[in-house]
């Protein structure tokens, strides 16, 4: 007769079902690194526009015709923008070196392809014959060509899709992935939820600040570009005045860098034109650069975004972030890396100095007050817990 330990059985089942959620967390981490672009992008849809859904949330109860509008009207003047200022650099630029044939203009239209297949298409095109000679070969490369440039747009408009209905998910959703996350952690006295806390409120301040500022700078850089164009004298003029504030708001999210990536080339380009008129207005020319300097990189870096952006976190801290994030991951990096660091910031700021003195972990901040959000101030506006945690949870070493 087998004898069987039937105290050891539960013991077993917690590390099966421990094993089966760590697999589980293993390829929920491998979905996630794959799609890690989409994520991230998400993300920062999200919390660039919760204040405004939550501002929103008063026009009806439902959640998803709120979501949908805040979406709306958030995102589709950015894309509309954006579309219009890629038109008109693409534009500007053909008018700016001239294009003397149609294969030239082809040409630049085909850079994303490889030299051999931008050679072949326009070959094809300029010598029609050569689908009579060499058919099979000639439509093979036309193919390959246009399936590598239609892949490409389709995955950036699959991107941006996919990113905006998780924001329109996780808008929709919020209330409910607040409560299963209190739930999960043990209730709102728990350093988990705590550190949840924390990092959920300093990433909304830190992406709806973003958004803000992005606007914000627009707007002056749009009046100071026209005004530029308003008072210049002689043929001196700035194109594309609104595409070019556009672009001087997304520089300025930088913070350091802010606009100069963009007055800076302009302020040039007045300069030649200053030139090609005999050099008589270069005066003209150094007041505009010190206007600019004022207006486009003083003003945004000492008074503006401090107000909208810094209330809580250095920005010399989020600057390594911006400009460290493309380099080390690529393009999402610019939205990955500020994440990463708010997570390292709260975990030091919460929980690492009672791990290295061997104390019992709180909900509470141990150090660097001033540096981020007190959860302290957010959980106290939260309903009691309907009985997930006790009320001594608070002395409890949360793990």
């Amino acid at each position: 007769m087998v004898d069987v330990n039937f105290e050891s059985l539960p013991s077993r089942a917690r590390t099966g079902w421990w094993l089966f959620i760590l697999l589980l967390a293993l390829v929920a981490g491998f979905i996630a690194y794959s799609f890690v672009g989409m994520l991230v992008l998400g993300v920062f849809g999200y919390y660039a526009t919760r204040p405004i859904y939550r501002k929103l949330s008063v026009i009806t109860d439902s959640d998803g015709i709120i979501a949908a509008l805040t979406l709306l009207v958030v995102f589709l003047p950015i894309f509309t923008v954006a579309l219009y200022a890629g038109f008109k650099i693409v534009t500007w630029v053909q008018q700016l070196f001239g294009t003397t044939s149609d294969s030239t203009l082809l040409v630049k239209y085909l850079g994303a392809l490889s030299n051999e297949q931008r050679q072949a298409v326009v070959s094809a095109i300029q010598n029609p014959n050569q689908f009579v000679t060499k058919p099979q070969q000639t439509l093979q490369t036309v193919f390959d060509a246009g399936l590598m440039v239609t892949s490409g747009v389709i995955g950036a408009i699959m991107l941006i899709a996919l990113a905006v209905t998780l924001s329109y998910f996780l808008l929709k959703n919020d209330d409910q992935l607040s409560a299963g996350i209190r739930q999960l952690f043990g209730g709102s006295e728990t350093t988990a939820y705590a550190y949840a806390v924390a990092v959920d409120e300093d990433l909304e301040s830190v992406f709806f600040g973003n958004l803000l500022f992005i606007v914000s700078m627009s707007i002056i850089a749009s009046v100071a570009y026209w005004g530029t164009n308003l008072v210049a004298p002689g043929s001196l003029r700035i194109p594309m005045v609104f595409v070019l504030a556009f672009l001087t708001g997304v520089a300025s999210l930088i913070p350091i860098v802010v606009g100069k990536i963009v007055y800076l080339p302009v302020v040039g380009y007045l300069a030649i034109q200053a030139m090609n008129s005999n050099g008589d207005h270069f005066a003209f020319v150094g007041g505009v650069l010190v206007v600019y300097f004022l207006l486009l990189d003083t003003l945004p870096q000492t008074f503006l975004q401090p107000y909208i952006t810094g209330r809580q976190l250095d920005m010399v801290m989020m600057m390594f972030a911006y400009l460290l994030g493309p380099i080390l991951f690529g393009w999402y990096g610019f939205f990955l890396l500020p994440i990463l660091f708010i997570l390292i910031l709260e975990a030091i700021r919460i929980v690492l100095p009672e791990l290295l003195h061997g104390e019992a972990l709180t909900p509470t901040v141990s150090m660097g007050e001033s540096v981020g959000t007190n959860p302290r101030s957010t959980t106290e506006q939260l309903p009691p817990d309907n009985g997930e945690a006790t009320g001594d949870s608070a002395d409890t070493d949360v793990e």
